[in-house]
Protein backbone atom coordinates (compact mmCIF):
# COMPACT_ATOMS: atom_id res chain seq x y z
CA UNK A 1 0.00 0.00 0.00
CA UNK A 2 2.59 2.38 0.71
CA UNK A 3 4.43 1.44 -2.29
CA UNK A 4 1.15 2.50 -3.96
CA UNK A 5 0.67 5.59 -2.44
CA UNK A 6 4.23 6.55 -3.07
CA UNK A 7 3.53 5.99 -7.09
CA UNK A 8 0.76 8.10 -6.77
CA UNK A 9 2.22 10.85 -5.39
CA UNK A 10 5.41 10.82 -7.91
CA UNK A 11 2.89 10.81 -10.51
CA UNK A 12 0.96 14.28 -9.26
CA UNK A 13 3.87 15.94 -8.34
CA UNK A 14 5.01 15.00 -12.43
CA UNK A 15 1.19 16.22 -13.65
CA UNK A 16 2.00 19.43 -11.46
CA UNK A 17 5.18 20.09 -13.43
CA UNK A 18 3.45 19.41 -16.75
CA UNK A 19 0.42 21.54 -15.90
CA UNK A 20 2.05 24.77 -14.59
CA UNK A 21 4.99 24.16 -17.35
CA UNK A 22 7.55 23.88 -14.59
CA UNK A 23 10.93 22.36 -15.71
CA UNK A 24 13.20 20.54 -13.41
CA UNK A 25 15.92 23.25 -14.04
CA UNK A 26 13.84 26.26 -13.05
CA UNK A 27 12.26 24.51 -9.80
CA UNK A 28 15.71 23.74 -8.55
CA UNK A 29 17.43 27.05 -9.51
CA UNK A 30 15.03 28.61 -7.47
CA UNK A 31 14.85 26.65 -4.56
CA UNK A 32 18.63 26.38 -4.60
CA UNK A 33 18.85 30.52 -5.06
CA UNK A 34 16.50 30.25 -1.64
CA UNK A 35 18.50 28.50 0.09
CA UNK A 36 21.94 30.39 -1.01
CA UNK A 37 20.25 33.93 -0.40
CA UNK A 38 22.49 36.48 1.77
CA UNK A 39 20.95 37.47 5.25
CA UNK A 40 18.66 40.41 4.82
CA UNK A 41 19.51 42.55 7.69
CA UNK A 42 22.81 44.56 7.55
CA UNK A 43 24.23 43.38 10.50
CA UNK A 44 24.05 39.73 9.38
CA UNK A 45 25.69 40.78 6.34
CA UNK A 46 28.66 42.51 8.17
CA UNK A 47 29.09 39.35 10.23
CA UNK A 48 29.32 37.66 7.48
CA UNK A 49 31.70 40.04 5.37
CA UNK A 50 33.88 40.35 8.64
CA UNK A 51 33.71 36.37 8.93
CA UNK A 52 32.27 36.72 12.28
CA UNK A 53 29.46 34.31 11.35
CA UNK A 54 29.87 31.61 9.23
CA UNK A 55 27.23 31.18 6.77
CA UNK A 56 24.67 28.28 7.85
CA UNK A 57 25.82 24.85 6.70
CA UNK A 58 23.52 24.55 2.87
CA UNK A 59 24.76 28.47 1.97
CA UNK A 60 28.29 26.81 2.86
CA UNK A 61 28.62 23.84 0.95
CA UNK A 62 26.64 25.42 -2.39
CA UNK A 63 28.96 27.83 -2.51
CA UNK A 64 31.43 25.96 -2.41
CA UNK A 65 30.49 23.77 -4.80
CA UNK A 66 30.15 27.06 -6.60
CA UNK A 67 33.57 28.21 -6.00
CA UNK A 68 35.50 24.72 -7.28
CA UNK A 69 32.79 25.14 -10.32
CA UNK A 70 34.08 28.25 -11.24
CA UNK A 71 37.95 27.38 -10.97
CA UNK A 72 37.18 24.31 -13.37
CA UNK A 73 35.45 25.85 -15.97
CA UNK A 74 31.94 24.04 -14.78
CA UNK A 75 30.08 26.72 -13.89
CA UNK A 76 27.16 25.89 -16.25
CA UNK A 77 27.42 22.79 -14.27
CA UNK A 78 25.74 24.30 -11.47
CA UNK A 79 21.91 23.53 -12.35
CA UNK A 80 22.21 20.20 -13.39
CA UNK A 81 24.28 19.47 -9.82
CA UNK A 82 21.03 21.44 -7.65
CA UNK A 83 18.81 18.55 -10.02
CA UNK A 84 20.99 15.86 -8.91
CA UNK A 85 21.46 16.71 -5.32
CA UNK A 86 17.37 17.45 -5.17
CA UNK A 87 16.78 13.94 -7.20
CA UNK A 88 19.33 12.53 -4.52
CA UNK A 89 17.34 14.13 -1.63
CA UNK A 90 13.68 12.49 -2.69
CA UNK A 91 15.16 9.08 -3.76
CA UNK A 92 16.55 9.25 -0.08
CA UNK A 93 12.73 10.38 1.52
CA UNK A 94 11.38 7.75 -1.04
CA UNK A 95 13.74 4.69 0.06
CA UNK A 96 12.70 5.84 4.03
CA UNK A 97 9.31 5.98 3.39
CA UNK A 98 8.88 2.49 1.49
CA UNK A 99 10.98 1.07 4.93
CA UNK A 100 8.10 2.76 6.52
CA UNK A 101 10.66 4.48 8.99
CA UNK A 102 9.59 7.74 9.25
CA UNK A 103 12.86 9.21 11.51
CA UNK A 104 14.80 8.30 8.38
CA UNK A 105 13.16 10.33 6.29
CA UNK A 106 14.83 13.62 7.25
CA UNK A 107 18.17 11.94 7.65
CA UNK A 108 18.13 10.83 4.39
CA UNK A 109 16.65 13.55 2.78
CA UNK A 110 19.55 15.79 4.06
CA UNK A 111 22.13 13.28 3.90
CA UNK A 112 21.60 12.21 0.27
CA UNK A 113 20.92 16.17 -1.03
CA UNK A 114 24.58 16.94 -0.09
CA UNK A 115 26.42 13.75 -1.87
CA UNK A 116 26.50 14.96 -5.27
CA UNK A 117 28.41 19.02 -3.65
CA UNK A 118 30.94 16.32 -1.78
CA UNK A 119 31.49 14.42 -5.42
CA UNK A 120 32.40 17.84 -6.96
CA UNK A 121 34.44 18.96 -3.62
CA UNK A 122 36.38 15.56 -4.36
CA UNK A 123 37.21 16.29 -8.06
CA UNK A 124 38.56 19.84 -6.98
CA UNK A 125 41.45 17.87 -5.12
CA UNK A 126 42.30 15.78 -8.23
CA UNK A 127 42.23 19.09 -10.28
CA UNK A 128 44.23 21.44 -8.32
CA UNK A 129 46.39 18.63 -7.56
CA UNK A 130 46.89 18.16 -11.64
CA UNK A 131 47.24 22.26 -11.84
CA UNK A 132 49.93 22.21 -9.08
CA UNK A 133 51.63 19.63 -10.86
CA UNK A 134 51.68 21.19 -14.11
CA UNK A 135 52.85 24.56 -12.76
CA UNK A 136 55.87 23.39 -11.43
CA UNK A 137 57.16 22.05 -14.99
CA UNK A 138 56.15 25.28 -16.87
CA UNK A 139 57.39 27.43 -13.75
CA UNK A 140 60.15 25.61 -13.45
CA UNK A 141 61.26 25.89 -16.98
CA UNK A 142 60.28 29.51 -17.56
CA UNK A 143 61.62 30.52 -14.70
CA UNK A 144 65.08 29.05 -16.02
CA UNK A 145 64.82 30.55 -19.46
CA UNK A 146 64.32 34.24 -17.74
CA UNK A 147 67.01 33.50 -15.80
CA UNK A 148 69.35 32.95 -18.58
CA UNK A 149 67.83 35.72 -21.52
CA UNK A 150 65.92 38.50 -18.88
CA UNK A 151 63.08 38.39 -20.89
CA UNK A 152 59.97 37.23 -20.08
CA UNK A 153 57.98 37.29 -23.32
CA UNK A 154 60.51 35.35 -25.36
CA UNK A 155 61.21 32.97 -22.08
CA UNK A 156 57.30 31.58 -22.25
CA UNK A 157 57.59 31.79 -26.26
CA UNK A 158 60.03 29.12 -25.98
CA UNK A 159 58.66 27.01 -23.60
CA UNK A 160 54.90 27.44 -24.08
CA UNK A 161 54.44 24.50 -26.47
CA UNK A 162 55.54 22.05 -23.70
CA UNK A 163 52.87 23.12 -21.57
CA UNK A 164 49.70 21.68 -21.14
CA UNK A 165 45.63 22.66 -20.56
CA UNK A 166 44.83 24.66 -18.58
CA UNK A 167 47.98 26.20 -17.51
CA UNK A 168 49.50 26.61 -21.08
CA UNK A 169 46.09 29.14 -22.07
CA UNK A 170 47.25 31.03 -19.26
CA UNK A 171 50.11 31.49 -20.65
CA UNK A 172 49.17 31.80 -24.32
CA UNK A 173 46.56 34.37 -23.40
CA UNK A 174 49.33 36.28 -21.77
CA UNK A 175 51.22 36.28 -25.45
CA UNK A 176 48.15 37.23 -27.35
CA UNK A 177 47.49 40.33 -24.81
CA UNK A 178 51.12 41.04 -25.14
CA UNK A 179 51.57 41.17 -28.94
CA UNK A 180 47.95 42.16 -30.13
CA UNK A 181 46.38 43.73 -27.35
CA UNK A 182 48.06 45.61 -24.62
CA UNK A 183 51.82 45.59 -24.16
CA UNK A 184 52.09 46.63 -21.00
CA UNK A 185 53.89 43.87 -19.25
CA UNK A 186 53.01 44.37 -15.67
CA UNK A 187 49.41 44.43 -16.46
CA UNK A 188 49.07 41.19 -18.32
CA UNK A 189 50.59 39.70 -15.34
CA UNK A 190 48.43 41.15 -13.08
CA UNK A 191 45.78 39.48 -15.32
CA UNK A 192 47.40 36.23 -15.49
CA UNK A 193 47.96 35.79 -11.85
CA UNK A 194 44.39 36.18 -11.63
CA UNK A 195 43.76 33.19 -13.91
CA UNK A 196 45.27 30.11 -11.36
CA UNK A 197 44.15 30.06 -7.71
CA UNK A 198 47.37 28.61 -6.98
CA UNK A 199 49.22 30.76 -3.60
CA UNK A 200 52.91 29.89 -5.34
CA UNK A 201 51.46 31.06 -8.17
CA UNK A 202 50.35 34.22 -7.33
CA UNK A 203 53.74 34.83 -5.39
CA UNK A 204 55.67 34.11 -8.92
CA UNK A 205 53.53 36.62 -10.13
CA UNK A 206 54.38 39.58 -8.19
CA UNK A 207 58.46 38.38 -8.03
CA UNK A 208 58.03 38.66 -11.97
CA UNK A 209 56.72 41.87 -11.61
CA UNK A 210 59.11 43.13 -9.45
CA UNK A 211 61.82 41.73 -11.78
CA UNK A 212 60.26 44.01 -14.63
CA UNK A 213 61.99 46.95 -13.02
CA UNK A 214 64.95 45.30 -11.09
CA UNK A 215 66.51 42.71 -13.12
CA UNK A 216 68.50 41.99 -10.01
CA UNK A 217 65.19 40.62 -8.09
CA UNK A 218 65.40 37.02 -10.72
CA UNK A 219 67.20 34.90 -8.45
CA UNK A 220 63.87 35.35 -6.01
CA UNK A 221 62.10 33.25 -8.57
CA UNK A 222 63.49 29.75 -8.02
CA UNK A 223 62.94 29.26 -4.22
CA UNK A 224 59.62 30.36 -4.83
CA UNK A 225 59.36 27.79 -7.90
CA UNK A 226 60.65 25.27 -5.65
CA UNK A 227 58.07 25.52 -2.91
CA UNK A 228 55.69 23.32 -5.42
CA UNK A 229 58.16 20.72 -5.09
CA UNK A 230 57.65 20.67 -1.93
CA UNK A 231 54.22 20.81 -1.59
CA UNK A 232 54.17 17.62 -4.18
CA UNK A 233 56.28 15.98 -1.38
CA UNK A 234 54.41 16.71 1.67
CA UNK A 235 51.23 16.22 -0.01
CA UNK A 236 52.65 12.38 -1.18
CA UNK A 237 53.92 11.56 2.84
CA UNK A 238 50.27 12.65 3.79
CA UNK A 239 48.26 10.88 0.74
CA UNK A 240 50.68 7.66 1.83
CA UNK A 241 49.64 8.20 5.85
CA UNK A 242 45.56 8.26 5.39
CA UNK A 243 45.34 5.99 2.67
CA UNK A 244 44.84 3.31 5.70
CA UNK A 245 42.42 5.39 7.58
CA UNK A 246 40.37 6.19 4.50
CA UNK A 247 40.17 2.24 3.48
CA UNK A 248 39.15 1.24 7.60
CA UNK A 249 36.63 4.22 6.91
CA UNK A 250 34.77 3.09 4.14
CA UNK A 251 35.33 -0.66 5.14
CA UNK A 252 33.25 -0.03 8.43
CA UNK A 253 30.32 2.02 6.26
CA UNK A 254 30.19 -1.22 4.42
CA UNK A 255 30.09 -3.08 7.80
CA UNK A 256 27.48 -1.26 9.13
CA UNK A 257 25.56 -1.36 5.85
CA UNK A 258 26.29 -4.41 4.85
CA UNK A 259 24.78 -6.11 8.51
CA UNK A 260 21.00 -5.73 7.38
CA UNK A 261 20.80 -7.39 4.61
CA UNK A 262 23.19 -10.02 6.46
CA UNK A 263 21.13 -9.99 9.88
CA UNK A 264 17.86 -10.99 7.20
CA UNK A 265 19.48 -13.88 6.12
CA UNK A 266 20.91 -14.88 9.53
CA UNK A 267 18.56 -14.12 11.92
CA UNK A 268 15.08 -12.55 10.96
CA UNK A 269 13.71 -11.76 14.35
CA UNK A 270 16.84 -9.62 15.01
CA UNK A 271 16.41 -8.02 11.22
CA UNK A 272 12.60 -7.13 12.01
CA UNK A 273 12.97 -5.89 15.44
CA UNK A 274 15.19 -3.45 13.63
CA UNK A 275 13.25 -2.67 10.89
CA UNK A 276 9.58 -2.45 12.52
CA UNK A 277 10.57 -1.46 16.07
CA UNK A 278 10.34 1.87 17.24
CA UNK A 279 13.78 1.59 18.70
CA UNK A 280 15.29 -0.08 15.31
CA UNK A 281 13.96 2.59 13.37
CA UNK A 282 15.56 5.12 16.08
CA UNK A 283 19.12 3.30 15.31
CA UNK A 284 18.76 3.09 11.88
CA UNK A 285 18.16 6.58 11.72
CA UNK A 286 20.97 7.59 13.92
CA UNK A 287 23.28 5.14 12.19
CA UNK A 288 22.68 7.39 9.29
CA UNK A 289 23.00 10.54 11.21
CA UNK A 290 26.68 9.01 12.31
CA UNK A 291 27.60 7.94 8.49
CA UNK A 292 26.56 11.50 6.92
CA UNK A 293 28.30 13.20 9.61
CA UNK A 294 31.23 10.99 9.78
CA UNK A 295 31.77 11.35 5.46
CA UNK A 296 31.85 15.10 5.98
CA UNK A 297 34.31 15.05 8.07
CA UNK A 298 36.37 12.77 6.54
CA UNK A 299 36.24 14.79 3.02
CA UNK A 300 37.43 18.28 5.33
CA UNK A 301 40.26 16.18 6.47
CA UNK A 302 41.70 14.57 3.34
CA UNK A 303 42.13 17.35 1.47
CA UNK A 304 45.55 18.04 0.42
CA UNK A 305 47.83 20.93 1.66
CA UNK A 306 47.74 24.12 0.28
CA UNK A 307 50.58 27.13 0.68
CA UNK A 308 49.54 30.14 1.92
CA UNK A 309 50.83 33.22 2.13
Amino acid sequence: MTAILLIAFIGMTTGFFLVFGISPLEFTDGLFSFLTAKPNSLKSQINEATKRKKPNIFRREIMEAQEVLRLTNRTNMFSLLCVCSLGSSALGICLAILIENAFLVPVMAVGLMFVPFWYIRSTAVNYKKDVSAELETALSIITTAYLRNEDIITSIEENVHYLNAPVKNVFENFLSRIKLSDPDITSAILDMKNKIDNEVFHEWCDELILCQNDRSLKSTLTPTVNKLSDMRVVNADLEYMITEPRKEFITMIFLVVGNIPLMYMLNKVWYNILMHSMVGKIILAVSAVLIFISTAIVIKLTKPIEYKR
